[in-house]
Formats: structure tokens, sequence, C-alpha cells
């Protein structure tokens, strides 16, 4: 019996679709509903006052590329793309990552999720901005670039559109237009709407397997990724263990808790980017692919056996 190709196993992404939200509902809890994450997401802002102003301002030019003209262009492009590639249904499913990450952030961060009073503090620090818009228009379209992309330039695209989406997050934090909690559950959004739409795909017949190895590009890239990821988690996770918890202004643990702010946003969204790529390895998009029918050609023997001989005429 040969296996159905066509339809590979759903169950790898609505794990990770579960672990997302529940790592985002852990994120939320820990960073805003603690004093300690109140303290360490405060001091990190005010840690970003002692950037240089050229280097936030760099990051506030990066940010202000995202803009609802920008954003609507690129989605529309990648709409067209999964529309060429395969079909209507392709491109409902890109378009509810695109749209429905969105939507999903905006209505957290708006109305669902509240930021309590938990350390006193003024300004700027008390308004609730869980999870990044910024954060997640980013990486939801380098999810669906990654979804549309044919399998043999993927690793290409994730390594280009991965550069300027995994950096969005750190930039936010420079910028001080985000705390670093903001960017990672942006991150959990998109990745969680991102494997439902993929799951719904899988089941309908639009993900099929590749038979083809690229390993060289596969490892260069994945290699990449894993680098600069795990040396942003190592710094990030370092500094803030052994940091002290500032409880009131100070600059040096300020700048310290901003340092691994940083580097835990950048690590948070290339852990994201890697979680989706490594699930969508040897698989690709395309319309549902009929079943191959069977190339035995040998002769079928019907019920009952083999038809009797007949008999040789006398001689």
């Amino acid at each position: 019996m040969v296996a159905d190709d066509a339809h590979p196993p759903t169950r790898r992404w609505l794990v990770i679709a579960a672990a997302a939200t529940v790592l985002l509902a852990l994120t939320y809890w820990a960073a805003v509903w603690t004093v300690t994450g109140q303290r360490i997401e405060n001091a990190a802002l005010r840690g970003a006052d002692q950037v240089a102003g050229q280097a936030r301002l760099a990051a506030s030019d990066e940010l202000s590329w995202i803009t609802l003209s920008s954003f609507a262009l690129v989605s529309a492009l990648l709409v067209l793309a999964a529309w060429w590639r395969g079909g209507l249904r392709l491109a409902v499913g890109v378009g509810i990552i695109l749209a429905g990450s969105t939507v999903i952030t905006q209505t957290l961060k708006r109305v669902v999720l509240p930021r309590p009073e938990l350390v006193p503090v003024t300004g700027d620090y008390t308004h609730n901005s869980f999870p990044s818009g910024h954060t997640t228009i980013a990486m939801s379209a380098l999810f669906a670039l990654a979804v549309v992309v044919p399998h043999r330039w993927r690793g290409i695209a994730v390594a280009a559109g991965g550069a300027y989406a995994v950096a969005i997050g750190a930039q936010t934090v420079t910028a001080k237009w985000h705390r670093v909690s903001d960017t990672i559950g942006a991150d959990l959004v998109a990745l969680a709407v991102t494997c439902l739409v993929l799951a719904w795909l899988a089941r309908r017949g639009s993900l099929h397997p590749v038979p083809e190895r690229r390993r060289l590009r596969v490892w260069t890239v994945g290699a990449a990724l894993v680098v600069v990821t795990g040396l942003a988690l190592a710094a990030g996770g370092t500094v803030l263990v052994l940091a002290e918890v500032p409880v009131a202004p100070d600059a040096v643990l300020d700048y310290n808790s901003y340092l691994a702010s940083q580097s835990l946003a950048l690590a948070g969204s290339g852990l994201a980017a890697l979680v989706l790529w490594c699930s969508l390895h040897q698989l690709e998009v395309g319309p549902a692919r009929p079943r191959t029918p069977s190339t035995d050609t040998s002769p079928v023997m019907p019920a009952g056996g083999p038809p009797a001989r007949p008999a040789s005429p006398a001689r």
C-alpha cells in the first residue's frame, strides 16, 4: 500500500499554535502582571535614553517604513503571488496570516489586555503596548513570504526577509516604541495564526512534499539564524539573570536592562522564524494534486481463480 503524500500531518502546526498561545499568556503575565516584570521593562525604557541619538533616529527611521500603505502594498503582492501559486484557497490563507495577525494584535492591545499600575511611574511608561503592532506586521509578512515562495527559493527569501523582520523587534526597543514583551508577544501571535493556516491548508491538500534536497542552502541559512538567535538569547539571558533588578532609576542597571531587552527581542523573533521554517521542511504549497494512479499493468485475476482453459478439440 502506498502512503498518501498529498496530505502531510497537521499535528505539528496545531501543537506549535497551542504552544505559542500558552507562551503568549505566560509572557503577558510575567511582564505585565508582576512587579519584577514591570520594573525590568520600565528600566529598559529608561536605559534606551542613553543610546546615542543617531542610533535612536536610525531605529525610528527603519520603523517608519512600516505604515498602513506599505503594509497594504506588501499584503496585496503576497496575496496575488499566493493566488498565482496555489489558487484562491492559498490566497485566502495568506490573507488570514497578514490581516488576522494584525487584527488579533490590535484587539489584544487596545481592548482585551490591560496594564495594571504595579510600580510608581509616570508618563508613557503606564500605557499598554502588548503586543507590538510593528513586529506583528513584519513577522506576519515574513511568514507569509515563507509560505508562498517555492521550496527551492525559500532559504534565500527567509534570509533576506528575516534580516529585516527579525531586527524590527530590537529596533522597537531602541526607539522606545515598545517593550521586549511586546515584541515577543507579537512573534507568538503571528506564529500561532500562521500555523493554524498551515494546518488548514495541509488538511485541504494545498501542501505537498518536495523530493529534492538542497542541504548546502538549508544549512547556510539555518546556521546563520541559529548563530544570531543563539548569541542574542545567550547575551540577553545572561545579562537579565546576572544583573540586579532596578527598584529605582539607576544609569548602569537601566542600561543593562535595555541591553538584555534588545537582545531578547532579537532572539524572540529569530526563534519564531526558525520554528516556522523548520515546520515547513521539505514542504511546498500549490494546487491540490490528484492521486497518482497505480503503474502496475499486470492483469487483474478475477474472483474465483483463473478462467478455465477451453477443452482441446478432438482429433
